[in-house]
């Protein structure tokens, strides 16, 4: 069984080398065609292409070029209005004559709308119609039969990658961007979400004046159980911050909760920006080894503040 494994991917590994020996300025022309689209990208297929088709069309969506994926069966019954003439069309067909085509292609060229082609037949008809033409061909599929798509379909979702990733790169489509697409997952939550967005203001913030002594700060640490008080001048700018463990060593040095909390603070104390990205924060505070930290906003006044838990629990982690 092994060995059946490995063969396998052997061959496939072996299609997709030549695959890319012989790419060419044909992907260039293909990027070009989608970058001059001005409508959305439609990705239509039949079979294990469809299934490709539809994990191409996600991955254009998701990094900045617009698709969708339309059933070539279901266009002949209704979708090809879903089709308007500033689309662009990629049609994949390993034969390249598949029997849908030979409806939608006149259709498509009686509208001008632009065809790319991912075949491995240079001669079919799909080829023939199209504007440009990506060559997944094989000379082997993984199948001891020759039948199923394997090496081919490796090579299909291959070509695809590179031209959604081609055009991502050329875009300049950035993280912040991916991270609109996906923004119900961690990386959404990472990315989007800002310290402002999750940090604690208001009652909830742990604030003393620089006047006031360790007795406020213990005071204010149990009222907001966020382990950090933060320490302020007239101005409400950070002079420092008392921590759970400040307070701990300050009593085992045999000092009293009546000194001034100057003496026992921890200064300047690391504080956050308000318009940092929530992963960035908490890469931060993973850095420094401390679990929370004041918030300041742009001109250094404080605004909030924030620490680990809080970040977990927006799914950020």
């Amino acid at each position: 069984m092994l060995s059946y494994a490995l063969e396998t991917l052997d061959i496939e590994l072996a299609e997709a080398r030549r695959m890319r020996d012989r790419l060419d300025g044909s992907i260039v022309r293909a990027c070009r065609l989608l970058l001059d689209c001005r409508g959305k990208v439609v990705v239509s297929g039949m079979g294990k292409s469809g299934h490709i088709g539809k994990k191409i069309a996600a991955s254009l969506a998701s990094t900045g070029t617009p698709a969708f994926f339309v059933h070539p069966a279901e266009a002949l019954h209704g979708d090809l209005g879903m089709i308007g003439a500033q689309d662009a069309v990629i049609f994949i067909s390993y034969s390249g004559r598949a029997r849908e085509l030979d409806l939608i292609l006149p259709l498509l060229a009686e509208s001008a709308i632009p065809l790319i082609a991912i075949t491995g037949s240079g001669d079919s008809p799909l080829a023939r119609a199209a504007a440009c033409v990506l060559d997944v061909g094989v000379e082997r599929e993984a199948c001891p039969m020759g039948l199923a798509p394997t090496s081919s379909a490796v090579n299909t979702l291959m070509m695809g990658d590179a031209l959604a990733m081609s055009l991502m790169r050329f875009r300049g489509f950035n993280a912040e961007q991916f991270a609109r697409s996906h923004p119900g997952g961690s990386l959404g939550a990472r990315l989007l979400n800002r310290v402002y967005h999750l940090m604690r203001s208001g009652e909830r913030l742990p604030l003393i004046a620089c006047r006031g002594s360790v007795m406020d700060a213990m005071l204010e640490l149990s009222r907001t159980g966020l382990g950090l008080v933060a320490v302020c001048d007239e101005r409400q700018r950070v002079a420092g911050v008392f921590t759970d463990g400040d307070l701990r060593r300050w009593l085992l040095k045999g000092r009293t909760l009546e000194d001034p909390i100057i003496d026992a603070m921890s200064r300047p104390g690391y504080v956050l920006p308000a318009q940092w990205r929530a992963g960035a924060a908490l890469e931060a505070l993973h850095q420094r080894h401390i679990s929370a930290a004041p918030v300041v906003d742009e001109e250094g006044r404080l605004v909030g503040a924030i620490n680990l838990h809080d970040l977990h629990q927006a799914g950020i982690g």
